[in-house]
């Protein structure tokens, strides 16, 4: 059974099945490309143009209007990081290792820089570090635990960073400084003109984890920089002095990239299946909300609406200042396999373990779902994500 519900001028189909509550909302798709491989990459929106990674491992450039494809270029690995974009290129990486230049508009070849190897820490290690552009430069971290700064327009180096670790997490820049996180639980400030240290930050670590792993990305406002961690805690350093402000302990790991909107702070949680959003000051929390699954990827504000993927396939929209869903988006992998996964209640069927003996059948299936680990792009009221289907979706969201 279908029931027609009608939320702030959203249509929104919700299908009512023997297997509980699904949101089909096939009515504000605008169109939908299945590529060959799970799509962990974030879209970025260039001119008229999309532009996002896949596992099969071509980067893609779709007519953002109509998913039709402009280009394609093919690499020796999965692009699991996202693109960067100028006036003149798309700049990317992919398991094979290398960092690429692409011709913004054609898709053509322009260089490529290569690390000194890839590798993933631990099947739960699904991001590649995501290029950033400032000053006419590259900012680029490696599974050689290396972060790179190469010249936009050449690819040669103008210096690198020694880590402790694979850095998987995408740069943030503010300024003149450079904050990168590794897989050994720093984070570190560098100057973005010569590479060199300005502060690091140690994560707490835990009992199980005791590394504190810093896998995806910072965020930077006025004051502080804002990060999770495999520590299961989120926290706030002062950006220019690199002391703690505040820590929150979750009650397991924070890979999401916390988004920054106001006074407020939002990210996902892992085995907690939270979505949560903070004081930014205070690291108090002022609500959350209970999903059925993980949440790796970042949120993005519009208007009055956070928009944030989960693990069980469906974009979620929810009131900034309540936390109330206002807006649910399933993807097609969710829809035709939500049952292998979850009973009648949303609840983890019998017999299904996350956990278990056998846990990567288990992640197998739960990718089935088109889970959503790409942080969403929108423009002009149409929100672009990829999914764990292959699919790269376009699709309506809710306006005033």
């Amino acid at each position: 059974m279908i029931k027609k519900i009608n939320i702030k001028g959203v249509l929104l189909l919700v299908l009512i099945s023997n297997f509980g509550l699904l949101f089909a909302q096939e009515s504000e798709a605008v169109w939908r490309y299945q590529t060959g491989g799970r799509v962990y990459s974030s879209p970025a929106i260039a001119g008229e143009k999309v532009v996002v990674g896949s596992g099969d491992s071509c980067l893609y450039a779709f007519n953002k209007a109509d998913g039709k494809v402009l280009w394609k270029f093919k690499t020796e690995g999965a692009v699991h990081s996202s693109p960067a974009v100028n006036d003149a290129y798309v700049f990317f990486s992919s398991t094979d290792g290398n960092l690429y230049a692409v011709d913004h508009n054609t898709g053509s070849f322009k260089w490529k820089f290569s690390s000194n190897g890839e590798k993933a820490k631990d099947i739960w290690d699904y991001y590649l570090s995501s290029p950033k552009l400032a000053k006419g430069l590259v900012f680029w971290g490696s599974a050689d635990n290396s972060l790179y700064a190469v010249e936009q327009t050449t690819g040669a180096l103008k210096w690198k960073f020694k880590a402790e670790d694979i850095i998987h997490a995408t740069p943030e820049i503010d300024g003149d400084t450079l904050y990168i996180g590794d897989f050994n639980g720093n984070l570190f400030a560098l100057n973005i003109n010569d590479g060199k240290l300005i502060w690091s930050f140690r994560t707490v670590g835990d009992r199980y984890f005791p590394k504190g792993e810093i896998q995806k990305g910072v965020s930077v406002d006025d004051n502080s920089v804002y990060f999770g961690s495999r520590d299961y805690n989120i926290y706030a350093v002062n950006k220019r002095t690199g002391r703690g402000v505040w820590n929150l302990k979750e009650g397991s790991w924070v890979i999401s990239t916390p988004t920054i909107h106001k006074k407020m702070i939002f990210y996902g949680t892992s085995d907690t299946h939270e979505f949560v959003c903070l004081d930014k000051f205070s690291g108090k929390k002022l609500w959350k909300v209970a999903l059925p699954m993980r949440v790796y990827s970042s949120a993005v504000v519009i208007d009055d609406f956070v928009y944030f993927g989960c693990f069980d396939g469906i974009l979620r929209g929810a009131d900034v200042n309540t936390g109330e869903i206002m807006y649910e988006y399933q993807t097609r992998g969710s829809r035709e396999n939500y049952s292998k996964v979850f009973g009648s209640e949303g609840k983890f069927k019998p017999g299904f373990e996350l956990y278990g003996n056998d846990y990567l059948e288990s992640e197998r299936l739960i990718h089935t779902l088109g889970s959503i680990l790409s942080t969403p792009a929108v423009d002009k009221n149409i929100i672009y994500f990829g999914s764990s289907d292959g699919g790269v979706y376009a699709a309506k969201v809710i306006t005033k």
